[in-house]
C-alpha cells in the first residue's frame, strides 16, 4: 500500500450494521425497540426485570441469524491486512465484523453471541436463547447468566488496549457512529492530540464532526471503500 499512513485505528457504530439490515435500536426518542434505555440496558434493569432484559437480548441475538457483513466490512477485513498496524474498534455487539473476516477487532461493547455469569465472571458462547434457569457451566449455578453486553453504567471493554491504540495512531477512522456514547465520542480528541489524521465517514455530520480533520459523508457502503481506495492510490489527505 502507498499510503502514507501506517498506524490505523478504526471505530465503527451502528450505521455500518444498519446497511445489512440490523437495527440501530436507538431511535431519535432515545427509546430501543420501543423500549426505554433504562428499562433493558442497565444492571439496574437486569435486577428488577431479568425476563424483560433477557427476551430483548434474545431477540437481538436471533436477528443475527438474518444478516450477512456487507461492502464496508469486508474492506475492513482486507485494510487490516495492508498496514503496518491496524486495529478495529466497534461499538457494536453483533458479530458481523468477526464474520467477515477482522482479526484486530476490539468490541467494546461486549458482544450478543457470548454469556457471562455474574457470581463467577466465567465467559460462554450462546448461539441461543439465554433462559433464566439456564446453568453456569463453570460454578453451576442457576439464573446468574446475563448477556456479556456493556451497559449503560459499566466500564467499556479493551480500554487499555484501544488507549494505546490511539496515543500510537497516525490516522484515526470513525465509520458509522453519531459522536453521542462516551468514551468512544471522545476517541477522535485522543488521536488529534497526538498528530493523527482523523476522518469521520458518516451519513451525516456527527456530534464530533467539527473536531475531525476530514469528513466524508454517505453510505459506509459506498464512502468506506471509496475512502481506502483513494488512500491505496495515494490521494487520500
Amino acid at each position: 500500500m502507498s499510503s502514507k499512513y501506517n498506524k490505523v485505528v478504526v471505530l465503527t457504530g451502528a450505521g455500518i450494521s444498519a446497511e445489512s439490515g440490523l437495527s440501530t435500536f436507538r431511535d431519535n426518542n432515545g427509546l430501543w425497540d420501543n423500549h426505554r434505555v433504562e428499562d433493558v440496558a442497565t444492571p439496574e434493569a437486569f435486577d428488577r426485570d431479568p425476563e424483560l432484559v433477557q427476551r430483548f437480548y434474545n431477540m437481538r441475538r436471533a436477528a443475527l441469524k438474518t444478516v450477512e457483513p456487507n461492502l464496508a466490512h469486508q474492506v475492513l477485513v482486507q485494510a487490516e491486512k495492508e498496514f503496518d498496524a491496524f486495529i478495529l474498534v466497534t461499538q457494536n455487539v453483533d458479530d458481523l465484523h468477526a464474520r467477515a473476516g477482522s482479526q484486530n477487532l476490539l468490541p467494546m461493547h461486549g458482544e450478543l453471541l457470548k454469556q457471562r455469569c455474574v457470581q463467577c465472571h466465567q465467559i460462554t458462547a450462546i448461539m441461543g436463547d439465554i433462559t433464566l434457569d439456564a446453568v453456569c457451566v463453570q460454578c453451576e449455578r442457576v439464573g446468574t447468566l446475563r448477556p456479556h453486553i456493556v451497559w449503560f453504567g459499566e466500564m467499556p471493554l479493551y480500554m487499555d488496549a484501544i488507549m494505546a491504540a490511539l496515543m500510537a495512531c497516525d490516522l484515526f477512522v470513525s465509520v458509522g457512529t453519531s459522536g453521542t456514547v462516551y468514551p468512544a465520542a471522545g476517541f477522535v480528541e485522543i488521536a488529534n492530540q497526538v498528530g493523527a489524521h482523523t476522518v469521520e465517514l458518516n451519513l451525516e455530520p456527527g456530534d464530533q464532526n467539527s473536531q475531525f480533520k476530514q469528513s466524508i459523508h454517505g453510505p459506509a457502503s459506498e464512502v468506506l471503500p471509496a475512502f481506502f481506495n483513494q488512500l491505496n492510490h495515494g490521494t487520500a489527505q
